[in-house]
């Protein structure tokens, strides 16, 4: 046997295997559920959220691990991946089955204590079509990024439907735009790497001559995205939430700004992980996000 295809470094600890296989760093993206409580104001509805954010946490956290076991070829071969617990070997098939069939009761029983309808369908069509992502829907072009995309706007209906509070069709247009965006950018990031490192796609329905298409997509959805938004404030819906409705106007240069940094940050392949937990971890973005919040609080 070839010793350097076995570990260099001592295993790691059970636990943290555990939970690096869990990925909490990805639960970043769950925050979208308590946006349509923030929308409305009404922050006596946050328990049943963090309910239901919990629950969407354990789902996701259950289909990251199913999927590390089913990509197990893939990731082994992969320069970075190959050093996930499963992959690495650092963590068992058998584990991971027990792993994602724990949080998945766990899930189901928070679920059920939130309780409102609307909230367990969208839990379950979220479940569904990621693990349907995982296994196909990944490696179909085009269809792959509007999954992404659609993936992110549920957890914004499931928060609304967790409260329960009215969710604005504004806001779903809005995200749905903006996350077609960040799902084109994930896929420009990984195709520039591909050509960086001269590696070939695994799986993916993309070839590197794609890179302008994506790059094009990603544009003009983060663009649509802040028209969208423009739009609201300046509708008749939008009248009498706020004090100062004016100032939101300033949101609409952060957000093309940011937007526009996402692109060339893929583009100057600088971006290797998912956008949304690149973000969290980026200076600008990070004060993208506080201008935005700063200018929704003067305009309440």
């Amino acid at each position: 046997a070839n010793p350097a295809a076995h570990h260099v470094e001592p295993p790691e600890g059970r636990a943290w295997a555990m939970l690096r296989a869990m990925r909490p760093h990805q639960w970043s993206k769950n925050l979208l559920l308590f946006l349509p409580v923030l929308a409305s104001q009404d922050l006596s509805r946050f328990p049943a959220v963090l309910v239901a954010f919990i629950a969407f946490c354990l789902t996701a956290s259950a289909v990251y691990v199913i999927n590390d076991l089913l990509d197990l070829p893939a990731d082994r071969a992969h320069p970075r991946k190959r050093k996930r617990p499963f992959a690495a070997g650092d963590l068992s098939a058998a584990t991971g089955l027990a792993m994602a069939g724990v949080f998945l009761l766990v899930a189901l029983i928070l679920t059920l204590i939130v309780g409102t309808p609307r909230f367990i369908a969208l839990i379950g069509i979220y479940f569904g079509l990621t693990f349907l992502y995982s296994l196909w829907l990944k490696r179909e072009l085009l269809i792959d990024v509007v999954t992404l995309a659609g993936l992110y706007t549920i957890r914004i209906g499931a928060g609304a439907a967790a409260a329960p509070v009215t969710l604005s069709p504004w806001l779903m247009g809005f995200s749905m735009f903006l996350f077609l965006c960040l799902a084109a950018v994930k896929r420009q990031a990984e195709l520039t790497d591909q050509i960086e490192t001269g590696r070939t796609s695994s799986g993916r329905a993309y070839q590197t001559e794609d890179l302008p298409v994506l790059r094009g997509i990603a544009i003009s959805a983060g663009n649509t995205a802040v028209l969208v938004l423009a739009l609201y404030i300046s509708s008749d819906n939008f009248q009498g939430l706020y004090s100062d409705p004016g100032y939101l106007w300033l949101i609409c240069p952060v957000m093309l700004y940011w937007c526009m940094r996402m692109v060339m940050k893929a583009h100057r392949g600088q971006m290797t992980d998912d956008p949304i937990v690149f973000a969290i971890t980026d200076k600008l973005s990070l004060a993208a996000i506080a201008a935005s919040a700063a200018i929704l609080i003067a305009a309440i």
